[in-house]
């Protein structure tokens, strides 16, 4: 039985009226006719279907593909296939994922029919930190320079040879660093392949629920490890499940403290607020 997040049931009507609150201006008075165009981009797909976004940015790179982190982002994948059938996805494997993870994604490529492009760390990187700082290091030093070693350095390398990405970022995820995502934004941290990298999140407005009505409503295949307990779901280490008065950022590196709950992925959220 298909159990839903508690963790937000906002409408979405209620986080449209507040685009314009949250809006990113830029960060000094040298606005791009580019910055200028997510603008007008942001303002036109408001109150459109995230469906609308994905068919938009297929339709204008050749060089884009579906970030899939093994969570519930896959509804991205089920709306773009349905748009473009051979859509470029990719996910990262760290190495250190949940075996409920690796499950849900072989069921996905076989539910979609798809190819997925599974990113991997770079082996003599990976056995030099392993070597040096042990399998876990982040308990007592955090989890950046270990999700530095098997998140970050393959995804940059995947965005190397692209020219945007589509990502499941919600405003809801993350109070504390991604209450200003935008629906199309330059990404503030990787390069593309001809230098600006355009990142669509297209629901970015959406809440949990919404989310997980559309799983229910299309039959849309999910992580078991939602029906145990877990909201976002990252590394075995450092994911765990929470209670249903908790923020879901709240199961990921528990050990450290409140801040900033994010792995690098998204660092763009981090950077432009300081």
């Amino acid at each position: 039985m298909l159990t839903f997040p508690a963790n937000d049931v906002r409408r979405q009507s209620d986080t449209r009226a507040r685009t314009h609150k949250k809006r990113r201006q830029p960060a000094t008075d040298q606005a791009t006719n580019m910055t200028q165009d997510f603008i007008a981009l942001n303002e036109q797909f408001a109150d459109k279907r995230p469906k609308d976004l994905i068919r938009h940015a297929l339709e204008h790179h050749d060089a884009i593909a579906v970030s899939f982190s093994g969570a519930e982002d896959v509804v991205l994948i089920d709306m773009a296939v349905k748009i473009k059938p051979d859509v470029e996805i990719f996910t990262l494997d760290t190495g250190r994922l949940h075996a409920e993870t690796y499950e849900f994604i072989e069921a996905v490529r076989k539910h979609y029919n798809i190819r997925i492009d599974i990113r991997t760390p770079e082996q003599a990187a990976l056995q030099d930190f392993v070597r040096e700082k042990g399998l876990f290091s982040f308990f007592e030093d955090g989890h950046q320079e270990c999700c530095g070693v098997r998140k970050i350095a393959p995804l940059k390398a995947k965005l190397a040879t692209l020219d945007a990405w589509i990502t499941g970022q919600r405003r809801d995820q993350s109070p504390g660093t991604r209450s200003d995502v935008q629906l199309i934004e330059a990404d503030g941290a990787f390069r593309g392949r001809s230098g600006e990298l355009t990142k669509y999140n297209p629901l970015a407005l959406w809440s949990s629920a919404q989310v997980w009505e559309y799983i229910k409503v299309f039959d849309v295949p999910y992580n078991t490890l939602h029906a145990q307990g877990f909201v976002s779901i990252g590394c075995q280490p450092c994911t765990r499940a929470t209670l249903p008065n908790q923020h879901e950022r709240e199961g990921r590196w528990w050990w450290e403290g409140a801040g900033h709950k994010e792995c690098g992925l998204h660092a763009g959220n981090i950077i432009s607020k300081g």
